[in-house]
């Protein structure tokens, strides 16, 4: 089973009982904070839903201190050093359809990318990739368990493109990789 961080429950436990709103950086941190401390007692490879349905009202700094920090802090970046931890994080944000907005500014500030489930439960990626990851990231969707032989021959690249595109999805924790298979990380949560 998936683990499952009810960001409304890690506010109200780290701030107040009555909060509903992450609108300090101070108060996004907090969350963070709580936010690590479930991650921490999690295993070394692990898919997490990170679950916003009971926020009321996320501004940027939170969006920043919470979503951008956990993303960089677990190595969810196209560049620079992969993870700092030994750990393979990867998550998949519920219950941001109202604070999207915040999100897509933040994300696109740093570069990074979700994955973000819809309320019906479609996956869909939020951020900045470029349109070969866009487009390898479709395919893998509907092709699980593709190599990247596979995944080029559906989306129509070359495949030293799809291989880089893969690539970076993967560093980017935006699919998981099982040897020379490539799956999405909704088909595991």
């Amino acid at each position: 089973m998936t683990p499952l961080i009810d960001v409304g429950a890690v506010l109200r436990g780290s701030v107040s009982d009555q909060y509903t709103n992450l609108v300090t950086r101070h108060t996004g941190r907090a969350v963070r904070d709580g936010i690590e401390r479930e991650l921490a007692g999690l295993g070394a490879r692990r898919v997490t839903i990170i679950d916003f349905s009971h926020v009321g009202l996320l501004d940027y700094s939170c969006a920043d201190e919470i979503i951008a920090q956990l993303l960089l802090r677990y190595g969810a970046s196209a560049h620079g050093p992969v993870a700092a931890t030994a750990a393979e994080v990867y998550f998949i944000f519920r219950g941001v359809g109202d604070h999207l907005d915040p999100i897509k500014h933040v994300l696109e500030h740093h570069g990074l990318a979700i994955v973000y489930e819809a309320p019906l439960g479609d996956t869909h990626l939020v951020g900045e990739v470029s349109e070969e990851e866009r487009l390898a990231w479709d395919t893998i969707r509907r092709v699980p368990r593709a190599t990247v032989e596979a995944v080029a021959a559906v989306a129509g690249l070359p495949p030293e493109t799809c291989e880089r595109a893969l690539h970076l999805l993967w560093r980017r924790r935006l699919v998981l990789r099982d040897g020379g298979d490539f799956l999405p990380i909704g088909a595991v949560a």
